[in-house]
């Protein structure tokens, strides 16, 4: 059982994590070159590639997203990379390309507003690119942005573009049917919907994006796709890997596949609405465009809310809510909803809200 002192988190991430998955990660250590691994390895690998509808193989990584937001570049952009911004992710995504020396330019909308296929379809016309990076679910400003819709765009007018995903908030919580959409790269880190600690990176590459893989040199040793491949055809990992969080992985992703795929994102949907119409009903307003907003945390205006006093409050019925982030960190707070939460710990945390509200 969690301690007495814990809190809640209603955060966008790490995420609250079930008892059963926190007692995997207390099983006994085996080795990581052992027969044991690999059978692990190749038990959560075909279980990610069921998750993403993928005939692809599915990779896992020790570390942040970040690294392998950085891996993809390495791998994948051989001219000039074309990165979309709605919040402070996407432009660290072009802030990486930038550290690593590469031809980048961003197109960047108001936070709180997504960006459209309209001006990616502008910006490629140009010819000027060979990789365009989006982020699916802009944990900073609540914004889901329509990657279908620029896949679809990308696979019919651009070929030769590849389509790299951050999928860091939303896998797990949104279908991603990584073959059927065309994308090249997806990514995410398992604290988020998946609902582990965190540790690991999952990441698929297309056929496309792997062959890009194999002619690009300078990829670093630990960010190489080529070498995750190999190592994956093997059933192991490129390094020693996080074997605590692959146990806990595997029990989660039991979990999903036991409520069932489109139960757990019709559960995510549900949530989202639940606070959209509770903020609607206590006049709030929404910080993203209210046609893009992700399943997985709704970003609210404060308003006249004294931001301190409500986590003050909040934190004395044990739930952490998710402040502000970047520009918008003193303008607004956030209620994840993601991972294992349920609609009654949602309309719990609502209700603590009120009642903060009522009480100033």
């Amino acid at each position: 059982m969690p301690p007495a002192t814990h809190r809640r988190l209603f955060i966008p991430g790490p995420t609250e994590v079930d008892p059963g998955t926190l007692e995997q990660m207390a099983r006994p250590m085996i080795g990581h070159r052992g027969a044991e691994f690999t059978e692990l390895y190749r038990k959560v690998a075909a279980k990610l590639a069921r998750l993403l509808s993928t005939e692809r193989p599915v990779f896992l990584a020790t570390g942040s997203a970040t690294m392998v937001m950085e891996a993809a570049l390495a791998n994948c952009v051989e001219r000039r990379c074309l990165h979309l911004a709605c919040g402070a992710f996407g432009e660290r995504w072009h802030e990486i390309a930038l550290s690593r020396g590469l031809e980048a330019d961003i197109v960047s909308v108001d936070w709180g507003q997504a960006n459209d296929a309209g001006s990616v379809d502008r910006a490629l016309s140009t010819g000027r690119y060979d990789a365009v990076a989006v982020v699916y679910s802009e944990t900073s400003t609540g914004v889901l942005s329509p990657v279908p819709q620029i896949a679809r765009l990308v696979r019919e007018k651009y070929p030769d573009v590849l389509v790299l995903v951050d999928a860091v908030s939303a896998m797990g919580a949104i279908d991603i049917p990584l073959d059927a959409l065309g994308l090249d790269v997806v990514l995410a880190g398992i604290q988020k919907a998946f609902a582990c600690p965190p540790g690991l990176v999952v990441f698929a590459a297309s056929e496309r994006a792997m062959a890009r893989s194999r002619r690009l040199r300078n990829k670093g040793y630990y960010l190489d796709f080529v070498s995750y491949e190999k190592a994956h055809a093997e059933g192991q990992t490129i390094t020693t890997p996080a074997i605590s969080q692959f146990f806990a992985l595997d029990h989660s992703l039991d979990l999903l596949f036991a409520e069932g795929l489109p139960a757990v994102y019709d559960r995510h949907a549900r949530m989202s609405r639940l606070s959209r119409e509770w903020a609607a009903r206590r006049g709030l307003t929404l910080f993203p465009d209210p046609r893009h907003v992700t399943p997985t945390l709704t970003c609210l205006r404060s308003g006249a809310i004294d931001l301190d006093r409500l986590h003050a409050h909040m934190r004395s019925k044990g739930i952490v809510l998710g402040k502000g982030y970047g520009k918008a960190k003193s303008s607004t707070f956030r209620i994840a909803h993601m991972g294992r939460i349920q609609p009654a710990d949602v309309e719990e945390v609502l209700a603590y809200i009120d009642e903060y509200l009522e009480a100033r």
